[in-house]
């Protein structure tokens, strides 16, 4: 039942925006030739024309109210970004309209009232955005009250047991987290672990990135995902998880395994559905036509003043991005990578629309009691990349996201259902100059130059996880090339890299590969740059080759100096695991990770990385509520953390 200080607030805002829609006609009026509001026999001149702007800007509200979500849903279904560009045109169309509606100003050509519409639809929607975002908990009872008004016309069962809301931070690790929260980076995460919660690490499999983890969480199988890209043989393909068709093939593959969202649960932000029927930016659904309404874009420009406080959010994070990519030239502050082309946009589609998109729907999704929903906040993982894992730009963007977590939170409270809070994260990320900052060449320039040729690339240059949600959104219905040279083809996922032969059938073993390319192996192994190498041996049994040593995979037994003792207790494993997919690649490069720093050698231009092994990209977190029953410690493995989660959301209330 909505409150009298509810009543009041909205009555307030009404009034706010009305009569600096007025006063914005008034000033056009004034400025602009070719319209000419009534005059009224008011004694004072100055305020002649105020009734005719009065009743101007109230008939364009009105307009804007009734018609705004019928515009939306038709536009929306070109995509994201013609909806962005004409949300401005269809508030000045809408203006028009309400001209012709009311006599209350002469025109002497259409065109003239358009020109009044435009400045005036910029200035309605940024008064609007400004009452909207004046403070994140204005923003927050904005949206409760608009999805408790839509609930009732779309009434809901009640339901008594709880539900679960799972906020994924991407690519914070345990370590950074704990000492974010010592220094005070993120006071919310730090008031729950203090006085709700328990935080624990958890690790994660070889292949430490965002589309291996979600897999194994929402469908509960990562099987056959060795990296973020990876060169199929027996189809020529290189699939990559930026491309929605090969998350729609991933997410085929495991349709026997009830997915961790499949009843009654939405999936946000995410790049895959985990089985829900509701999706709000999730890369496997962003394909064809369903780039625009189905991708979910819809619900959130239904309100104009989200458009204008999302537009300005992300002009200010451009010049953000802008400043801070300066002071680090100019400082001089290594290691970095170079920030421009498109990155500024692609930050600011990753801090502030996915954002903002992300909070509105799990927003309306607890109000309507939804039973389980998974969001996935991705602008800390984007900064870092570029950034660094935990430089002050960083930690800003980490900071905002904390705010984004205290108001979802305070959003639970609002709502009728009882909701546990689960925040955890997919992967962390490792930091270090670049291996072609270290060495002046790439893994693949580096490959080529040994085998004697050039190596064979996707003829589409694959995405970098990075923006990866940005890619999609822009190229949904892209495919990967397929490779057709029978040169090597080299790919990398962070400071894992994988090398495959096209001309070999089948996996490519010592022999084969010294055969073709004799010295490539040695070359390799005892590069500065490369922590280990995976290959197959001629017998059917694999290898782990280092420097000075090697691994029997399957026994563990070690010659020489073991080539995985730096990289975690269950390395071994790991590799074990990777070693039995069936599209492994010939050679699993493991890039170098040097324990005295702290720091990899990424083979793509990341500052800081992650999906392969080695610092703190295989330890994520998870914070869970202390009344949950604890998980195994330690606990390993995406496909760990989804039998967990799914025995929370089936977990009663304690009686």
């Amino acid at each position: 039942m909505r409150t009298t200080a509810t009543i009041f607030r909205g009555f307030v805002e009404f009034l706010i925006l009305w009569i600096t829609s007025a006063l914005a006609i008034l000033a056009l009026d004034k400025i602009l030739d070719g319209i000419t509001l009534q005059s009224s026999d008011v004694g004072v001149t100055a305020l002649a024309t105020l009734p005719a702007a009065m009743i101007l800007a109230l008939v364009f509200g009105v307009l804007n109210t009734a018609l705004w979500p019928i515009a939306v849903r038709l536009m929306s279904w070109g995509g994201p970004l013609l909806l962005f560009l004409m949300t401005f045109v269809t508030s000045g169309l809408i203006l028009v309209l309400a001209l012709y509606l009311v006599p209350v100003a002469e025109i002497d050509h259409p065109f003239s009232a358009f020109l009044m519409a435009l400045p005036l639809s910029l200035i309605s929607s940024l008064i609007g955005g400004a009452v909207a975002s004046r403070s994140d908990t204005a923003y927050r009872l904005m949206l409760v009250r608009r999805q408790r008004f839509r609930l009732r016309r779309e009434p809901r069962p009640a339901d008594e047991t709880p539900g679960l809301l799972c906020i994924q931070i991407d690519g914070l690790g345990h370590g950074v987290l704990r000492r974010a929260i010592a220094d005070g980076v993120t006071p919310t995460l730090a008031k729950l672990v203090r006085e709700s919660h328990t935080l624990i690490p958890w690790h994660t499999d070889w292949s430490s990135q965002t589309g291996a983890t979600q897999l194994g969480i929402l469908h509960g199988s990562n099987h056959n995902v060795p990296a973020f890209r990876w060169y199929d043989k027996s189809t020529g393909h290189t699939s990559v998880f930026s491309n929605p068709r090969d998350n729609e093939l991933r997410e085929e593959e495991r349709a026997e395994i009830p997915g961790l969202l499949a009843t009654d649960g939405a999936s946000r932000g995410n790049l895959f559905t985990g089985g829900a029927a509701d999706n709000v930016l999730v890369v496997s659904r962003m394909r064809g036509a369903r780039l625009g309404g189905g991708a979910g874009y819809t619900s959130y420009f239904l309100d104009p003043s989200n458009a204008l406080r999302t537009v300005l959010g992300m002009i200010a994070e451009i010049a953000r991005e802008l400043r801070q990519s300066a002071h680090q030239r100019r400082r001089d502050i290594l290691p970095r990578v170079p920030r421009g082309g498109v990155y500024p946009f692609v930050r600011a589609f990753t801090t502030v629309l996915a954002t903002d998109m992300t909070v509105s729907a799990v927003v309306r999704d607890m109000i309507q009691g939804r039973s389980i929903i998974y969001a996935d906040l991705i602008g800390y993982d984007e900064v870092s990349h570029h950034s660094g894992i935990s430089r002050p730009e960083t930690l800003s963007v980490l900071t905002r996201v904390d705010e984004t977590i205290r108001l979802l939170l305070a959003a639970a409270a609002q709502a009728d259902r009882d909701y546990r809070v689960v925040v955890l994260s997919d992967h962390g990320q490792s930091q270090g100059a670049t291996f072609r900052q270290r060495y002046g060449e790439s893994l693949a320039q580096l490959t080529g130059r040994l085998c004697g040729h050039s190596v064979e690339q996707p003829r589409k240059k694959a995405e970098s996880e990075g923006g990866l949600y940005a890619a999609a959104s822009v190229n949904a219905a892209a495919e990967s090339e397929p490779a057709q040279a029978r040169t090597p083809v080299v790919l990398g996922s962070g400071n894992l890299g994988l090398i495959s032969f096209p001309a070999v059938d089948g996996r490519a073993d010592t022999d084969a590969i010294e055969d073709r390319y004799p010295g490539l192996l040695d070359a390799l192994r005892t590069h500065p740059g490369i922590g280990f190498l995976l290959v197959a041996r001629p017998d059917g049994s694999s290898v782990v080759l280092g420097a000075d040593g090697s691994v029997d995979v399957a026994s563990g037994v070690v010659t020489g100096v073991d080539p995985l003792q730096h990289f975690g207790d269950d390395a071994l494993d790991k590799v074990r695991r990777t070693d039995g997919f069936d599209n492994v690649a010939d050679v699993m490069v493991g890039g170098a990770y040097w324990p005295e720093t702290d720091e990899v050698a990424a083979f793509e231009e990341q500052v800081g990385s992650h999906g392969g092994m080695g610092g703190p990209q295989s330890t994520p977190f998870l914070l869970y509520p202390a009344d949950l029953p604890a998980p195994d410690d330690p606990v390993h493995g995406a496909q760990s953390v989804h039998r967990i989660l799914a025995g929370w959301r089936d977990h009663p209330l304690p009686t």
